[in-house]
């Protein structure tokens, strides 16, 4: 999905939001959440698809709470393909994929303990409470595994799934039966229940996880990264004998769907999450121990009084856990209360504190990707740092280096926030002696290896140096790996490897080269062979066929996104057709701003560019728009029809996103401002200047929230 290059220049940018860059900060609100958003897609990807995160937890958080706060604060700037608006997805093409019998949501979180107490007046101003009433909750372990959902027919297990994207995930039975933690049989029949679908996470012990390494190391194999990569991993591997020898456990933490023998729901078995708990135990199911590793807290502050005991004894438990899960123990009122499109409101995870360790920056690598730029990689005295060996480290770009006056030799703090992403805090200057020296920025491109030296540019507004004109091929390389990977052209059986092995044997030089690989000659190479020799070359046909989209995003434009792409496809009648349009044309595209414009509009008026697409043409690539370019169809009736609609403040009842798809399928078109076009406004709680601007202009109709959906009901 993304190159190499790509995903350092993400994680910098990311970084620049993290420690409050002034550049980032100067941007209008529409530019911070464009930027948040594809931040925000990038690192999901990297955490459920790839399971190896980029940042820690807290980090993602952090830019997942700035983006809701800017669509809070600007409603307009809310679109359906937000983060905020969806749950993310780990889903591969390995496993088959099934849908859930009740959607995964992931869960609102927090790192303050101050949060929780806000939390808590939260739930009660929305279940209206008293405040000063005390709701009960449950507490539990915040497991750092794979989630799994397992379906049980009759007492058997008929099904395990991955998490998925939270409305389906890949099919792993087989893997799960060899889970000795998962009964084969469970008599849910006991408590009148038929059919059942229960959500759990599967974890591997620390000891094990060390033994398992050790001989890893002893057979002189790859280490393992940590438990939790371990445990995923596991979860999808082809061979379920190979899964039952990583020792994996699964822990059941709720019971997410039932319905009785009628096909009728069956929540009302139990009272509490706890009853729930304790009687999936007597089935057999491994869950928390009651007091011990769980417990019933009256209020928050015994909440707090429990993880505290929590944090005290994290490093002696037998599994990693990276928080504590607070949900109200009430069904009735986790069912009052409901969901977010996102999260539930009755649940909220509670986690730890980063982990530190220092070791020393021995010598500074650079990298470079397929737009040129230069990422500075430190290379570190191997160090454990929460479960892994820790000796490269990325340090961004120039300016990082320069604000944290590193040097080598120089003694450095480290940290895993979040058990994740490892990096560099500071350096501890007074452990310095006199021997560590500058790190000295490059004037030329680092990993030119020809003997035509290329000098670096930095471009105005932007962190990175950039290497402007590539003579060593290093660039080519990443914008092929980028053009065949899956959100680009999909070309299945061409992954990273294999295409830095035709590179190094000079079949791929450009992007035209993927479109005449001599087939006859890939058969012949160890570990391919004529059956996959031929399954490439229906991948490669197949991509041809690809819609538009796909292939403007494949030509690694510079911020030239899945959004802009899917934008652009939709007013184009030929993709050659973009070398004829001026700024104007780019940025009439809602959406499509200058600094895109000005990269399309350089790379399609690039001679050798032109060439490269007519060549892929020749080669079979369509260059039409197909079906899938279309925008979607718009509703022809409804009661909302022609009439413009915008919500504002904080919705109950659903999701913005599923307001806007309800206006819209009602008729309606989507705006995203107040002004005297606006035809209706629907507001939400704690609705603010909008309502203010609506009311004034006299001509607007203001709905409640209920009477929205009521309107839409009605016909």
């Amino acid at each position: 999905m993304y190159t190499a290059e790509e995903q350092k220049n993400l994680y910098a940018l990311s970084k620049k939001y993290l420690t409050a860059d002034d550049a980032v900060w100067a941007a209008t609100p529409a530019a911070q959440a464009a930027a948040l958003r594809k931040l925000l897609v990038f690192h999901e990807w990297r955490y459920y698809v790839c399971n190896d995160p980029l940042l820690s937890d807290y980090e993602y958080d952090q830019l997942y709470a700035r983006l809701q706060q800017l669509e809070a604060a600007h409603p307009e700037l809310v679109c359906a393909d937000s983060p905020t608006q969806r749950v993310s997805s780990d889903l591969t093409d390995t496993f088959a994929s099934v849908a859930h019998l009740s959607p995964m949501l992931s869960l609102g979180n927090s790192y303050d303990l101050g949060d929780l107490e806000e939390f808590d007046q939260q739930l009660k101003r929305m279940l209206n409470m008293p405040l000063t009433e005390t709701i009960t909750y449950a507490v539990e372990p915040k497991f750092d595994g794979g989630s799994i959902a397992l379906v049980y027919d009759d007492d058997l297990l008929v099904r395990a799934a991955t998490r998925g994207n939270g409305s389906e995930g890949e099919e792993i039975t087989a893997n799960a039966r060899v889970l000795h933690s998962i009964p084969l049989r469970a008599p849910f029949s006991k408590l009148g229940i038929r059919r059942v679908e229960l959500r759990g996470e599967v974890v591997i012990r620390k000891d094990i996880f060390a033994r398992i390494n050790e001989e890893r190391a002893d057979a002189g194999l790859t280490l393992f990264a940590n438990p939790r990569n371990t445990a995923t991993g596991g979860l999808r591997m082809k061979d379920p004998r190979e899964v039952a020898v990583r020792g994996l456990e699964a822990f059941v933490y709720t019971l997410g769907y039932a319905e009785d023998t009628n096909g009728q729901p069956a929540s009302d078995r139990f009272a509490t999450h706890r009853e729930s708990l304790d009687a999936l135990a007597s089935l057999g199911f491994k869950v928390p121990e009651d007091q011990q590793e769980r417990r019933i807290c009256h209020g928050m502050h015994q909440v707090m009084d429990f993880i505290g005991q929590w944090e005290k004894k994290r490093e002696s438990y037998p599994y990693e856990i990276d928080g504590m899960v607070i949900k109200v123990n009430e069904l009735n009122l986790q069912e009052r209360a409901g969901y977010t499109a996102h999260h539930p409101r009755w649940a909220i995870a509670y986690k730890f504190a980063a982990r530190q360790a220092t070791t020393t920056l021995l010598h500074v690598e650079y990298q470079v990707g397929k737009t040129g730029a230069i990422t500075p990689v430190a290379k570190v005295k191997t160090v454990p740092l929460a479960g892994v060996r820790i000796s490269s480290i990325s340090l961004h770009n120039e300016d990082f280096i320069r604000e944290k006056d590193l040097r080598l030799g120089d003694q450095v703090l480290i940290e895993r926030a979040g058990d994740v992403i490892p990096y560099i805090v500071k350096p501890l200057e007074e452990l310095r002696d006199g021997s560590e020296e500058p790190i000295v920025w490059p004037t030329f491109c680092p990993v030119n290896d020809t003997d035509s030296p290329v000098a670096l540019l930095r471009p105005q507004g932007e962190a990175a140096w950039r290497c402007p004109r590539c003579v060593c091929g290093a660039q080519h390389l990443q914008r092929i790996i980028f053009h065949v990977s899956k959100n680009a052209m999909d070309i299945e059986g061409l992954g990273k490897q294999i295409v830095e092995r035709f590179f190094a044997l000079g079949w791929l030089r450009n992007l035209a080269d993927v479109y005449r690989l001599d087939y006859d000659k890939i058969a012949a190479l160890e570990g391919f062979g004529q059956k996959s020799a031929a399954n490439l070359q229906a991948s490669v046909e197949k991509a041809k066929r690809n819609p538009v989209w796909r292939l403007l995003h494949s030509l690694s434009i510079h911020q030239m996104g899945q959004r802009a792409s899917k934008l652009l496809a939709a007013e184009i009648g030929h993709v050659l057709e973009l070398a004829t349009w001026d700024e104007d044309k780019f940025l009439h595209i809602k959406d499509i701003g200058p600094t895109l414009a000005q990269n399309t509009m350089a790379f399609f008026q690039d001679a050798t560019n032109m060439a490269l697409l007519r060549e892929m043409e020749a080669l079979g690539v369509n260059m039409l728009p197909t079906e899938d370019d279309k925008p979607p169809m718009q509703a022809t009736s409804g009661p909302f029809l022609g009439k413009s609609i915008l919500f504002t403040g904080t919705l109950l009842q659903m999701s913005r996103k599923e307001a806007q798809e309800k206006a819209a399928a009602a008729g309606a078109r989507n705006v995203s401002a107040v002004s005297s076009h606006l035809d209706i406004l629907v507001v939400g709680e704690k609705a603010g200047s909008k309502l203010k601007k609506a009311q004034a202009l006299g001509s607007v109709l203001i709905l409640t929230e209920e009477e929205f959906l009521q309107a839409i009901q009605a016909t």
